[in-house]
């Protein structure tokens, strides 16, 4: 018996599904630092007219964006690669935690199989470990269906006053899961 494949969707299409998404959520800001799974979505985000998309320097400034957009009336959302999230630990217990301020980070998911650049393998090691460790609640997800999650992981995130982390895994980015 064979397995049935997904139908294969480009990284823009999947790109497009993303924001569509999370503009029905609610959300309209979005800070952002380059990785390359991520790059079609940057892009797309960043002509998408229902989004104020903030490209920054440093993953950091993505959570201080995101804080200070909150306070504005909703949760900014923070998309990085997953080594930048795993530099943002401090300023997420720090900001994020001490003054309850909610806020959807989109990570890839670097070093899980499928990730085929052994300078990601370290992320894989321990990055779903760091997660858990600072108590932020999780979603891994790695095929198009599972999209739609994003929406409630963005909602539920103001009702836990806190972050939310999904996720995104390599063949979802691409449009192959």
């Amino acid at each position: 018996m064979k397995m049935e494949r997904p139908p294969a969707r480009s990284p823009e299409q999947v790109a497009a599904a993303i924001a569509d998404i999370l503009a029905e959520a609610g959300a309209d800001f979005v800070a952002s630092l380059p990785d390359g799974w991520i790059a079609p979505l940057i892009k797309h985000l960043g002509h998408d007219p229902r989004f104020r998309h903030v490209p920054v320097n440093r993953e950091e400034s993505a959570v201080g964006l995101c804080s200070g957009v909150f306070f504005s009336g909703r949760p900014g959302v923070a998309l990085m690669g997953a080594s930048g999230f795993l530099t943002c630990i401090y300023a997420i217990t720090k900001i994020s935690y001490t003054y309850q301020i909610p806020l959807l980070f989109l990570i890839t998911l670097r070093g899980a199989p499928g990730d085929d650049a052994r300078y990601h393998v370290s992320n894989g090691l321990y990055l779903r470990s760091v997660i858990e460790a600072i108590n932020i609640p999780a979603l891994y997800l790695e095929q198009f269906s599972e999209l739609p999650k994003i929406a409630s992981a963005y909602r539920h995130a103001s009702v836990l006053s806190r972050p939310y982390v999904v996720a995104l895994g390599r063949g979802l980015l691409k449009g192959t899961q």
